[in-house]
């Protein structure tokens, strides 16, 4: 893929409504289908179980790089915009904890597609800027329950936002790893207990 069509899969005009629809499905499909099968699933695959014709998915993703830059800029921003709606609506542990779980997923989908994503994201500055939106996402969580109370139980003073991060990518390596999703939920726990005060 060249700097150019990069530049075109990230400057689209805004889509109509029910284009926009089968764009999300597509993505949220595509992130299910790498995390289950990796970066070698069949693109025609992919548009079959979103419910959409595959020249639906070239039209707008014309390469399967395309498709998978796509996917992880997709949830990156989602997990990014989970953080204030969580915090907002669940008390700050079941917060902290559910973002964590997405987490995971999202680390699930991201191993899936590990050898595409060598290919499309080349700049160093673009994942340590994931990196600062991923963290920045924890720091939300973790300062939400600030003053703490029984139903909003503050973080300890000293838990750090990438500390927190990081954590996360280890437990996600060994999840993965081990093939044990349920390794991470919980090890999760584990987490949570260091990182919200008693």
């Amino acid at each position: 893929m060249t700097g150019t069509e990069g530049n075109a899969a990230r400057q689209r005009r805004p889509l109509r409504a029910d284009a926009q629809r089968n764009e999300d499905r597509l993505l949220e499909t595509a992130a299910a289908v790498f995390a289950r099968e990796g970066a070698g699933a069949s693109v025609k695959d992919i548009a079959r179980e979103a419910g959409v014709g595959v020249g639906t998915l070239y039209r707008r993703f014309p390469s399967k790089e395309l498709l998978v830059e796509a996917v992880y800029r997709q949830e990156v921003r989602r997990l990014c915009e989970a953080a204030p709606h969580l915090a907002a609506t669940l008390p700050s542990v079941e917060a902290l904890r559910t973002w964590m779980e997405r987490f995971i997923d999202f680390m699930a989908a991201k191993s899936g597609m590990a050898d595409a994503l060598r290919v499309v994201l080349t700049d160093d500055s673009e994942r340590l800027q994931t990196r600062a939106l991923l963290a920045g996402a924890i720091d939300h969580l973790l300062s939400s329950g600030e003053g703490g109370s029984a139903a909003r139980p503050s973080a300890r003073p000293e838990a750090d936002a990438q500390d927190v991060l990081m954590a996360l990518g280890g437990i996600s390596l060994m999840a993965v790893g081990e093939d044990r999703r349920d390794l991470a939920t919980r090890l999760i726990d584990l987490l949570l207990r260091g990182v919200v005060g008693s």
